[in-house]
């Protein structure tokens, strides 16, 4: 019997010790030189997530050392920067307590029923599902004449005018990994990228050298630009903002980040991961969303404020982020992901 007690406490630390070494060839469904890809199947509506294990969390977890959190979202509200394409947000107070108690023809409204007055607030949000701190989905991008997504989706089986029904924000599961900040305005020893500088793979290899960090396959990369320093309480001073939202990586970081080094989900503190305008020659105006999204099946975190980590210089941290299941949408919208150190 003792033995038996013995082993059941040895076996989970040879475990941990296991996944803490586990070769980067053996992680499931990334093959170095062509990264995700569409290999879990087809009618998968995951992608990369799918390669999120216990082995992966445990070694997340262990990540922690102090217990400090950082809020990595931004605040919201109808005065928020954000891209053009996408429709501004409102919050309507849907039900107050002088409106309540104005109303008289309900039971609960009358004195006699609520002799206490209680009354409450309610609010209505008419919100776009891809503004503030989110994560895109993989029904987001379409493309071609058919406005394929994902795994080969289309609009015309899974799309309509009440939400995606394949590769909807619901299903992205939650997120608890490893993640490397890349801080590419602190390497090159500037306050704030500016917009149109394209994040190239030279900048990413040399900001990690001297942060003295390295991506493992299976990680979450957030790359700082520095834009989310001016966001002040709301996001309000939308010509300082736009002076720095449009530098991002451009596609051949990308394909470095998947291809080479296997991050499962790419982020930044801009409004659209990528630099704008893309190269001359880009197939498309968003090239390194079709590349992420619908080639690789990589989800890509927005408006992740990165700043705190920055000053801290914290490169390496647990990663936690969980999107609101509401069905039909192509975002995980006005999130709060959280780094742990």
């Amino acid at each position: 019997m003792k033995c038996r007690a013995y082993l059941g406490l040895l076996i989970p630390s040879i475990l941990v010790i296991l996944a803490a070494d586990l070769p980067a060839e053996t992680l499931k469904g990334w093959k170095e030189g062509k990264g995700w890809g569409h290999v879990w199947g087809k009618e998968d509506q995951v992608g990369a997530l799918n390669a999120l294990s216990p082995a992966m969390v445990v070694k997340a977890v262990q990540l922690i050392k102090e217990g400090k959190i950082y809020d990595l979202g931004l605040a919201y509200d109808r005065t928020s920067y954000k891209w053009p394409g996408h429709s501004p947000g409102e919050i309507i107070t849907f039900r107050s307590p002088e409106g309540v108690k104005r109303q008289k023809d309900l039971d609960f409204t009358l004195p006699e029923q609520n002799p206490a007055r209680l009354a409450w607030h309610s609010c209505a949000v008419f919100i776009n599902d891809n503004v503030a701190t989110q994560i895109d989905g993989l029904g987001h991008i379409t493309i071609g004449k058919k406005n394929e997504w994902y795994n080969g989706f289309k609009e015309e089986d899974w799309g309509g005018n009440w939400g995606i029904r394949k590769c909807d924000a619901a299903g992205i599961p939650p997120i608890v990994s490893r993640a490397v900040m890349i801080d590419v305005p602190g390497y090159k020893k500037v306050e704030a990228l500016k917009s149109g500088y394209a994040i190239t793979p030279e900048d990413l290899e040399g900001a990690l050298k001297a942060q003295g960090t390295d991506i493992r396959p299976g990680d979450v990369v957030l790359i700082r630009t520095g834009t989310a320093q001016y966001w002040g309480e709301s996001g309000a001073d939308h010509e300082k903002l736009d002076a720095h939202d449009k530098a991002g990586i451009n596609l051949d970081s990308a394909e470095w980040l998947i291809e080479k080094k296997g991050a499962i989900m790419i982020g930044s503190d801009t409004s659209g991961l990528e630099v704008q305008p893309p190269a001359e020659g880009s197939r498309s105006f968003v090239p390194v969303h079709e590349y992420l999204l619908v080639k690789q099946g990589v989800h890509i975190a927005e408006f992740h404020n990165l700043e705190q980590l920055a000053k801290d210089k914290t490169y390496e941290f647990c990663y936690i982020c969980t999107t609101n299941k509401i069905k039909g949408t192509t975002a995980g919208f006005c999130l709060r992901p959280l780094a742990i150190r």
